[in-house]
């Protein structure tokens, strides 16, 4: 039973981060959300009684985590390994979604919360952006990037990876995510050649 409970709430979870992504913040309704993770009304009040802020909050935290437990495997082969992992992931995502979503924590961060709703989500969002770009310093440290040069270099690859995945969607095209491949992999090789 509480097996069955934990995969409904994650399912909700991952249903709000699904819409997020895909129609932002301020349109994705609880209602809506779980319509689209399939779970009854009252057990989306039930596992979330503070409300949307609390779905959403939840819903930025799981992406975070879902994105950080592939980098952390991927990074293990070295930061070119993590890049790679991480363009593959939203490259996946903006294709299989025909261009139709994007990053719910970029979402939340860009969208203009509802009054009252913007601490927790918007310091979910920095959480997870921090952690990301922690991942990828750490790594770039560890394969002989200087330490200050790693985190300048963690932060322009969060930033154009996020944004580059925006542009695929605007310009129905992975065309930037390819160009910022190169270039970021280019960055990357003379971080850790130096």
């Amino acid at each position: 039973m509480a097996e069955s409970n934990a995969s409904a709430r994650e399912r909700i979870v991952a249903g709000a981060a699904d819409m997020i992504s895909r129609r932002g913040l301020n349109a994705t309704s609880i209602r809506e959300t779980a319509r689209h993770a399939r779970a009854p009304l009252g057990s989306t009040y039930h596992y979330f009684p503070e409300g949307k802020q609390q779905l959403v909050t939840e819903a930025v935290r799981y992406t975070g985590e879902w994105t950080a437990r592939s980098l952390r495997k991927e990074l293990q082969a070295g930061p070119e390994a993590g890049l790679h992992a991480f363009l593959a992931l939203w490259r996946k995502i903006v294709v299989d979604s025909d261009f139709r979503a994007g990053c719910p924590v970029l979402a939340v961060s860009i969208e203009e919360p509802a009054a009252g709703q913007t601490s927790a989500v918007l310091a979910a969002a920095a959480d997870v952006f921090t952690t990301w770009e922690g991942l990828l310093a750490d790594s770039l440290r560890e394969h002989g990037a200087d330490p200050e040069h790693a985190a300048h270099l963690a932060t322009l690859i969060v930033a154009a990876v996020e944004g580059t995945v925006a542009m695929c969607r605007a310009k129905r095209s992975t065309e930037p995510l390819d160009r910022t491949a190169e270039q970021l992999r280019a960055l990357i090789l003379a971080a850790v050649a130096d």
